[in-house]
């Protein structure tokens, strides 16, 4: 028969596990104050409790913003943006994808706006399957013969003179005579098509060193006017943009180095660059943001919107480009000059 002592012993219930749910907030802040180093260490506590979330997104990163960023803190948060957006702003790196590196350039921005260059034959102007277009077009807008030749081979090509020709105006009185024509031939479009001068532009393929994706930006974590200011052309210089510190972050590539950098607008939709993109119609490019949910972006460069002393370099690569979406974030790259010939 059991003792009365030791049932009760093995009845007692066991002590209950230590929780941060017993903590007071101030104790868990002093906690996450020591893990300020390393932003991603926020990041990963903000993921595992809502209480955390919301400590790390309305104390946390409002009081470091303050401190490392006081300037663009207190001319940024009373806007649109919030203390943990600008945080993240300020430490992480939209990486060579969402940089806008990866995109094609050897076109200058051109085939964005005016579509892919495109084959085409270029029919005799005396073939069959032309002549009843071009009688219907004649008895609404008559145009001009082509000039008589010695050589119809000539009639085959393009030249200035044609572009020249055909751009004057023409009087069917002035002629005294009719024209002759050779004789047509079908086959001339097939045997001699006419192309397109551009070259098609072809897509970069090579193996990539740094991170394509957003990562821990490395160099200084500060947000400057200034650096906006050398990036953005001088009539755009009333307008607010705040990026990181020179030279952002670094990518050595293989006989390039990308400096990577991010920023923001304050106030974009009331800025002279927002009225430039919205009035000259441009369009957008797939591009995601890093740093919002928008998944296409206006590129600052074909916009006319940065400093034209940057220039190219010889592979047709832009020496800065930058990309802005619809909440005003801005990601890019500067370059250098290539390492070797």
């Amino acid at each position: 028969m059991a003792t009365p002592s030791s049932s009760s012993s093995s009845s007692a219930p066991a002590a209950p596990p230590l929780s941060f749910g017993l903590l007071s907030d101030d104790i868990v802040l002093n906690i996450l104050a020591k893990l300020e180093a390393d932003p991603r260490d926020w990041a990963r506590l903000a993921c595992t409790s809502a209480r955390f979330a919301a400590l790390v997104r309305g104390v946390c990163c409002r009081s470091r913003c303050a401190h490392a960023l006081r300037s663009a803190a207190a001319d940024l948060l009373p806007s649109a943006a919030s203390a943990a957006s600008l945080h993240k702003l300020s430490v992480c790196c939209p990486g060579l994808l969402r940089a806008g590196v990866l995109l094609e350039h050897s076109d200058f921005g051109l085939e964005r706006d005016i579509g892919p260059d495109l084959s085409f034959l270029s029919p005799h102007p005396n073939s069959p399957s032309t002549a009843a277009a071009a009688a219907a077009e004649a008895t609404s807008n008559p145009s001009p013969p082509p000039p008589t030749t010695d050589h119809p081979a000539s009639l085959l090509c393009w030249s200035l003179f044609d572009d020249l020709y055909f751009d004057t105006v023409y009087d069917p009185s002035e002629s005294s005579q009719n024209p002759t024509f050779p004789p047509p031939d079908p086959d001339s479009a097939a045997k001699n098509p006419v192309l397109i001068a551009r070259e098609p532009s072809k897509k970069r393929r090579k193996q990539w060193v740094g991170p394509l994706n957003a990562h821990l930006a490395s160099g200084s974590w500060t947000l400057s006017r200034e650096q906006g200011n050398k990036l953005l052309a001088s009539r755009f210089r009333g307008d607010c943009l705040y990026i990181c510190e020179w030279p952002g972050c670094v990518h050595v590539e293989e006989n390039r180095r990308y400096m990577l950098f991010r920023g923001v607008f304050k106030n974009f939709k009331r800025s002279r660059v927002w009225r430039t993109i919205t009035d000259s119609n441009r369009g957008k490019i797939e591009l995601d943001c890093a740093f919002c949910s928008c998944n296409e972006a206006w590129d600052l460069h074909s916009a006319f919107c940065l400093r034209r002393v940057f220039g190219f370099h010889d592979d047709g690569e832009p020496v800065v480009r930058a990309y802005v979406c619809e909440n005003g974030h801005v990601s890019g790259a500067w370059t250098e000059r290539p390492m070797y010939a």
